[in-house]
């Protein structure tokens, strides 16, 4: 029982590397901060969440690093800390290397991943997976972290949630499915203050490289909504997020917030 807490905990933190994943803006005065506040089924927080982003002269950095915490941290104790570079574009966003570093329960993963621009894409990850993903399979791919970025950046240049991203991220090749959820006014919850109008995205996850042992990594299906807390800026942010995982719904809520001009912090 020990054993399939902790596997569904393990997954568990895999969702949040892939759904929180993105954020986003422009520098000193480019360079934005946000930190995530995950609840359990039982009301508990399980994760806390930080990422970060910059931008200059069309290129980007966005990162994430996040730890198990409170009575998940006592079931499995998991770090992870990624980071993907690239150049911006028009409403989208183009990776050109991502790095990922795990550690849990003090086995250490690593995962390297380069993305061309003809689309080629070469990746390695330690341990390597039982099934690597074919080179045909991870052609014209990109990073989770940019196709979370994709997805904020269309949402404000088009205000649509529609999109199709594949995805490999040195280890999983799956497709992430974005649909339009709607306009929906926010209010306050599970102790965050947020309240206003938000955009919700349905997100949808196809595996199709994976291995069989990991198929239920990751979210499978939820609900993110983003809304313009950075005024003029292209792009738009996270501000709560529910997911069907492994250990049944969870709830995200943006925390904090720091940004150019903009310093917010709407949990209690």
């Amino acid at each position: 029982m020990m054993a399939r807490r902790t596997a569904r905990l393990a997954r568990f933190a895999a969702v949040l590397f892939a759904c929180a994943a993105p954020l986003a803006t422009a520098i000193a005065a480019n360079h934005i901060a946000m930190r995530f506040d995950v609840i359990g089924p039982l009301g508990v927080r399980v994760l806390t969440l930080r990422t970060q982003f910059e931008q200059s002269a069309g290129r980007y950095a966005v990162s994430i690093d996040y730890a198990t915490t409170g009575i998940a941290g006592l079931i499995i104790d998991q770090k992870t800390y990624a980071v993907a570079h690239g150049r911006l574009a028009p409403g989208s966003a183009l990776p050109e290397t991502f790095r990922n570093h795990t550690r849990r329960n003090g086995v250490e993963r690593y995962s390297r991943v380069s993305y061309y621009h003809d689309g080629r894409v070469e990746g390695s990850t330690t341990p390597p997976p039982s099934k690597p993903v074919a080179p045909a399979a991870a052609h014209g791919t990109v990073d989770n972290l940019s196709a979370y970025l994709r997805l904020e950046r269309q949402l404000a240049a088009t205000g649509t949630c529609a999109l199709t991203v594949p995805v490999f991220d040195g280890r999983h090749r799956y497709d992430l499915v974005f649909t339009d959820g709607g306009q929906q006014t926010l209010r306050p919850r599970g102790g965050q203050n947020f309240a206003g109008v938000a955009t919700a995205c349905r997100m949808a996850r196809h595996n199709r490289a994976v291995d069989e042992a990991e198929q239920a990594e990751g979210a499978q299906q939820g609900t993110i909504w983003y809304a313009r807390l950075l005024p003029g800026r292209d792009l738009m942010l996270p501000v709560r997020m529910k997911l069907t995982t492994q250990i049944g719904t969870v709830d995200a809520y943006l925390a904090e917030l720091q940004g150019p001009g903009v310093s917010l912090r709407v949990m209690e």
